[in-house]
This record gives C-alpha cells, structure tokens and sequence, in this order.
C-alpha cells in the first residue's frame, strides 16, 4: 500500500510504519522464510504497491495462489481486525483488484510464453540440456555455425537439424571450427528429445515473447504479469533457466538510467534455489553479474526462498532490501543458518535478531530496508500488512476470463512457423539427394556406355579376326584349287612330253617310263610357287 509517496510495507511492534523507498527499490531485496510463514502475502503487498506507482511487476505463481490478485480482497472479520490493527481505514485502505496479464509456457493457464533458442543462447540451453563442458562447447560452435551461415535457431528441430547436418558433413567443418565427436553429438539430440517431451517444443518458438511488452501499464497503473509455473516448477532447469533468460534480456535490452525516482520495473523470483542449484561457475558469474549491474537499467529483482543459504553470497550481497520470515531451527546446521541470516542484519539493541528469527509467528518477520543514500536499516521486528487484493487464488471462469480480455492475447495466442534452419536444411538436403542421384544415375550411365564400348571393341576385333581366318581361308582354297588345276594340266603335259621323248629313245617302255617321270617333274616345279 501507497502511503506518503512510500511503499507501506509491514508496522513494527510500536505501531510505527515501516517503508520500503521507491528510489531504493532497483537495489534489489530478498524475500525468506520457511513454508506457512506468509512469503506469499509479502510478496502480494509488495506486488500492489508498486503497480499502484505504476512500476510494470514480473511474478511466478508456483502454488497458483499469486493469480488471485486480479480479484479484490474479501471482507471477512478477520479482514476487520487487520485494518484496525494497522490502522489501514484513516490511510484509505480498500479492497481491489490488480490489473493482471496472466502466462503459461504450455499455454494453458495463460497466455503462451514462447522464446528461441537463438535468445536462450548455447550457455543457458546447456544448462537445460544438463551437457557436460565438452558437449557445451559442442552446442557453441554447432551456434557458431549457424550464424556464420545465417541460420535462423528458433526451435528445437532447428538445432536437431543443425546438428545431424553437421554431424554428416564434419569434414567440411573441422578444419574450421574443429572436431566434433559424433557421440558428443548425439548425447546433444538425446537431450534435446528428452526437454521436447517436458515442454521444451512448445517453449521454443515464435511469436516469441517481446520484453517490451512486459513494461505496460493499465490506466496508469503498472501491469502485473503472472506466470504460470505449477507445471514449470517440475522441470527445475527449464523454470530457472527461463527466469535467468528474462534477467538478461531485460539486461541486455533497457538503456542506462542510473538511480531512477522508482524502478521501471520489477521481478520477483518464487523458489529461487533452483536459480542456483547445479549452476556452473560461469553461469554464477553471469547471475552475479546482471545482478550487480542492471540495477543501473532501473530493475529491481527480488529473490523468494526458504534460506538466505539458498542465495550465493556474491548475489546475497546486492540485496539491500530483506524480509525474514520464521526459520525453523532443529538441527546444528539450521541453528547455524539462523545465526548467518541473523548475522546479515544491522543488529537492533531491542531484540537478538536470531532468537526473533526463530520465534516468529506467520504474517510475522524482521526486516530491513535501505534508508537514505543506500544504508542498510535497523532491523526491524514487523507485523505484515494485508493486501487489498484478494489472498486467495482466481477461478478457472476469471482466469480465463483474464486471459481472452488481455491485448496480448491475440498477439501471441496462434503459434508460427517460418522460415529457418530446418526448412534450410531439409531443402539442402533435397539438393543434395538430388546431386547424388543424378551422379549415380550418371555413373551408372557412364558404366553402360563404357561397357558397351568395350563389347563393341571386342566385336570388331573378333570381327576383324573372322574376317581375316575367312580371307586366309580363301586364300589357302584358292591356291589348293589352283595348284590342283594346275598339277593335273602340267602332269598331263609333262606325262605327254615324257612318253614322247622316252618313245623316242626305249619304244614303249620308254615312253610309258618318260610319261610317268614328266608328269612328276613338271608337278613338283609348279608346286614351288605355290607354297606358304
């Protein structure tokens, strides 16, 4: 609640208002306590104020309880006691409702949520994936890649399609960017089949969300935006994972502003343990790092957990601005947790910090804000303020209700799918299943045609080879036939010589011996030229 400009938090034990100033609230605070203390009443009370200011609100509904601020409060006897109490009716206390914006990442109890996985980054979306280091830097060259070839990343096939077409042409880019090992790889797409089935395919994707948007106001009073995390809180890694993203986001995206009259806007991160449980050093550094700075943006970010201990002490160091709730002490190592949030705390003569810590009742809590010029305020013993929206949560009807009336909701309500890696690759692939079929298809043909021409070679030389015995054959015929004709002309001649001739000399066994001579001889002088 407003009161003189200041956000009116909680009354100490002698009915004096305890404020939390509007130029101190960017310098970030911490909301603690154990389960049914009233964390998510003071987390209410603080939320309304500053949408009173106009100051746009950021909050994560685990329970589902946070929705209910859209609703006023209910009058109840108990109600009463409370406004007497703090004396709220003389400070114009009344019951309404806050102007809400209601998200769901699954787009079921809200508007849908979505980012890309080129803004989550290779950093955080190893975190999600749970990659060892060697599989990380895997994820940031497969990013490298991506961009170095102007590949839109925007959801989950994207980066499975960037990573099996890198896997199947590694040669191409290791002697770039390096070796990749295929097993590395496919740990990275088992990951990533895994986040699909917890929600991970209906994270990514677009319309993604604009940050801009966040920073709204509704007749002059700051929207409360409300996400939806009953079903996201299951998944510790995509929740935290998420909410560091929106950090660096707004980081990245808001100019400097220096210290602002009031913040221009702020974050309250419900079981903010799981920010931190598992993180890598770098990822801490980074957490530590937009903490530190986008303070400077005007953004005011607000840790909610059981135990300061749940907070790393580098980020536990910039929260100027603590509520403590009751902490349970039963063993050694609570006891000693009790004493370092006790010891975090400007002591107050009046009460032991730690004894108080332990002994308070719900809606009870010790707490300390920054006063003028950033010192850290005495401890206080309070007593919380009532909100005057509702404490309970909202129906389905007004949730849904919320939801349809909202100038968001059509924006971001019908899911699209553009242009991008996969489409990229799927037709490169085609490219490239074209190419080979057709070279294939050219080989094959290649193959046909040298076989073809080696038949046809053997053809003709066998051809040539035909033709050539066929002409010896001829040839051979032909000097049979001649020497034939010619042997048995020549032996009748010489057979007629010699019976001539051996007449002539013997009578007739002359003749009959100089027929039988001739014939021989004239056959076997004619022959000669026929040899071969």
């Amino acid at each position: 609640m407003l009161k003189d400009g200041k956000i009116w938090v909680a009354n100490n034990d002698k009915g004096e208002n305890i404020f939390i100033l509007p130029k101190m609230a960017n310098r970030h605070g911490l909301i603690a306590g154990a389960t049914g203390t009233g964390k998510t009443i003071t987390l209410k009370v603080m939320a309304e104020s500053f949408s009173d200011m106009g100051v746009p609100v950021f909050m994560a509904d685990v329970k589902g309880d946070v929705a209910g601020m859209m609703c006023p409060g209910v009058d109840t006897e108990d109600m009463q006691k409370r406004i007497q109490k703090f004396g709220l009716a003389e400070a114009g206390f009344e019951y309404k409702g806050c102007p809400v914006t209601l998200w769901d990442i699954f787009g079921q109890k809200g508007i849908p949520l979505r980012t890309t996985v080129s803004e989550i980054g290779p950093l955080l979306l190893g975190r999600i994936l749970e990659l060892n280091d060697l599989q990380t830097s895997i994820l940031n060259i497969v990013f490298k890649i991506a961009d170095d070839n102007q590949l839109l990343l925007i959801d989950t096939k994207d980066l499975k399609a960037m990573l099996n077409y890198i896997n199947e042409h590694r040669a191409q880019f290791e002697g770039e960017y390096g070796k990749m090992s295929p097993a590395s790889i496919t740990a990275i797409i088992r990951a990533i089949v895994a986040l699909e089935t917890q929600g991970g395919d209906v994270f990514f994707g677009e319309p993604a969300l604009s940050i801009s948007d966040w920073l709204t106001q509704d007749c002059g009073k700051g929207m409360i935006n409300i996400l939806d995390s009953g079903s996201l809180i299951n998944n510790g890694k995509l929740y935290s994972t998420f909410l560091l993203w929106m950090m660096s986001e707004l980081f990245e995206t808001l100019p400097e502003v220096g210290d602002l009259p009031k913040p221009k806007m702020v974050f309250f991160f419900d079981e903010a343990h799981l920010l931190f449980n598992g993180a890598s050093k770098a990822l801490l550094d980074k957490i530590e790092q937009v903490v530190k700075l986008i303070r400077s943006k005007g953004v005011g970010i607000y840790f909610c957990t059981q135990s300061p201990k749940d907070i790393p002490d580098g980020v536990l160091a910039q929260l100027g601005n603590k509520v403590q709730h009751a902490l349970r002490a039963y063993t050694p190592a609570d006891q000693k947790a009790v004493k370092a949030a006790a010891a975090s705390y400007r002591p107050n003569p009046e009460f032991d910090t730690a004894s108080t810590i332990m002994e308070l009742g719900t809606g009870k809590a010790v707490v300390s804000f920054l006063e003028e010029g950033g010192i850290p305020g005495m401890v206080q013993k309070v007593s919380i303020l009532p909100p005057q929206c509702s404490m309970g949560s909202a129906s389905d009807a007004q949730r849904d209700q919320a939801i349809k009336a909202s100038l968001l909701y059509t924006k971001y309500s019908n899911y699209f799918d553009r242009d991008s890696a996969y489409e990229f690759l799927m037709r490169q692939q085609q490219v490239e299943a074209k190419e080979a079929e057709e070279a294939k298809a050219a080989a094959e043909q290649a193959k046909i045609a040298e076989k073809e021409a080696k038949e046809a070679a053997l053809a003709k030389e066998k051809a040539e080879k035909e033709a050539a015995r066929e002409a010896e054959k001829a040839e051979a015929e032909k000097n049979r036939l001649i020497k034939n004709v010619g042997g048995s002309v020549l032996g009748t001649v010489g057979r007629q010589v010699g019976k001539t001739l051996g007449g002539s000399v013997a009578g007739n066994i002359g003749k009959s011996v100089g027929g039988n001579l001739g014939a021989s001889l004239i056959r076997g002088i004619f022959g000669t030229f026929f040899k071969g």
